[in-house]
């Protein structure tokens, strides 16, 4: 422990720590994602190219995990969420979680992704200006430090949709119905190229840039869980199912596997606005948290 300013007491240096959420949130892929993908191979064709990606996704993950390696060749933007104690300093964490994201780019653990939009010029160190990588802090209540971590290619960032209804061309109102028209058409709109079978994020409400944080934040929820909604938790699995039934498949070959699942939350809003906004994420769906209490430091 160290004594910080106004006599507040802050925790050691997490930095190390944080390296190690950094690698195994890029080496080693959750193991209820791991189920669902081995659920779903065994569900297509034994001699379809479905099967194929599938065979060949799970290898890699084995491999990626024994060997200590990225499990894809685009480590993707870190987004960092991170609940802290009252009293502790988020300068020195945001400090920390930088100094870490840079030995985790030198120990090869992510790829130089840091690119300036105006030169071309990459960093090299995955830093950039003060949104790269992107950080989110919130006080919370107890003594328990918690950093999630999600690492999110741009494949799959890429083809994120944002709707406001009503949409005519959907045919969507501003109701459950027309959100699952939306999310459809997200899902169909994105084929392959998303890097399938995905996970989606969704809120329903919110603005447009407030949409675009919950929805992802949808994506650091387990696969197996339920949403306390019941009817959020019933349209969670209608499309998961309806997604299944477009024949996309993995990597966009075709089968029964568009969809690992499906993440609904909702935001109030204006009277004037009602956005569904979709946050995909592809089959590698690389997150971790880590809990730092009473000096340990624990990853799950």
């Amino acid at each position: 422990m160290e004594e910080g300013r106004e006599g507040k007491r802050l925790m050691r240096d997490l930095t190390e720590d944080l390296v190690e959420l950094i690698r195994r949130t890029s080496c080693e892929l959750p193991q209820d994602v791991r189920q669902r993908l081995a659920e779903a191979r065994i569900r297509e064709r034994p001699d379809s190219a479905a099967r194929s990606a599938l065979e060949t996704i799970l290898r890699n993950a084995d491999q990626a995990q024994q060997e200590s390696s990225p499990i894809c060749q685009d480590t993707g933007t870190p987004l960092f969420y991170v609940r802290y104690p009252a009293g502790w300093s988020t300068f020195n964490l945001r400090d920390q979680i930088r100094r870490a994201v840079v030995l985790a780019t030198e120990r090869a653990f992510l790829r130089p992704n840091a690119v300036d939009s105006l030169t071309g010029k990459n960093s090299g160190n995955n830093l950039g200006d003060p949104r790269f990588p992107t950080l989110h802090f919130e006080e919370s209540e107890g003594d328990a430090l918690v950093v999630d971590l999600m690492l999110k290619g741009g494949g799959c960032e890429n083809v994120g949709a944002q709707y406001s209804l009503p949409d005519d061309d959907l045919n969507a109102d501003r109701d459950l119905a027309g959100v699952r028209k939306a999310v459809l058409h997200a899902v169909w709109k994105a084929q392959g190229r998303g890097c399938a079978p995905g996970i989606l994020g969704v809120s329903v409400g919110g603005d447009r840039g407030s949409g675009y944080l919950a929805s992802k934040e949808q994506l650091l929820r387990p696969l197996g869980d339920q949403n306390p909604d019941p009817s959020l938790r019933q349209l969670e699995d209608q499309l998961t199912r309806e997604g299944n039934q477009l024949g996309i498949g993995p990597m966009g070959f075709g089968g029964k596997t568009t969809l690992l699942g499906v993440k609904i939350t909702s935001q109030h809003r204006l009277p004037a606005s009602f956005f569904v906004t979709v946050s995909y994420m592809c089959w590698a769906d690389r997150r971790r948290r880590l809990t730092v209490r009473e000096n340990r430091a624990e990853i799950e």
